[in-house]
């Protein structure tokens, strides 16, 4: 059962932390928004559309998954593989350490908090099922709304690969979840030349 007080608290919380921004992209009226807290809100939407009985633990992880994500920008890292990889860890670190002093302001005790927090930091992503739903749905949003612009900045070669390294993170109903999603001739192309 949720406590709908702390909850909606902890959901504010996120989202005044993530409306200090300063990246802002067009949101669905077309007006710029925060890019993190328009991110926020796409993986809360999935998530609802996905799991719409998701555990408190998850939606509070969905919304808090890039909670200040360009307080670490990935300039600050060796442009090197090993280098992305320490910006993606050391990201992971900060979003779980910042959302548990957010949800302890909003009067969660410590094992909610820790849930969460192993939820930012995919623990365990092989056999947690909510884990795996959180990552799905990062996926499923990724797909969505970063994919196209994603690949008109990058060569078709890297974007195959990523959709190559993205389909593996996801379960069966996250494979047909993504193969329904709206997507643009081109995008559509990239996929299906991806998983041929």
């Amino acid at each position: 059962m949720i406590d709908n007080t702390r909850f909606t608290e902890a959901i504010r919380l996120f989202d005044a932390a993530n409306a200090e921004d300063p990246n802002l992209e067009p949101g669905p009226d077309g007006q710029p928004v925060p890019k993190e807290l328009l991110y926020a809100q796409r993986m809360s939407a999935c998530l609802a559309r996905v799991a719409p009985d998701a555990p408190e633990a998850v939606q509070l992880a969905a919304r808090a998954q890039h909670i200040r994500r360009w307080a670490i920008p990935r300039s600050d890292f060796p442009l090197t593989r090993p280098g992305y990889h320490q910006w993606r860890n050391t990201l992971k670190k900060y979003h779980a350490e910042l959302a548990g002093q957010l949800m302890q302001q909003a009067g969660y005790e410590p094992a909610p908090t820790a849930r969460v927090q192993q939820l930012l930091q995919k623990q365990r992503l092989q056999d947690d099922p909510e884990v795996q739903l959180l990552e799905d749905v990062i996926c499923l949003v990724f797909l969505e709304y970063y994919f196209l612009p994603f690949a008109a900045q990058h060569p078709e070669e890297k974007v195959i690969e990523i959709v190559q390294k993205t389909w593996p993170k996801m379960t069966g109903r996250g494979h047909a979840l993504a193969l329904q999603l709206p997507f643009s001739p081109e995008a559509r192309a990239l996929v299906s030349k991806a998983l041929g």
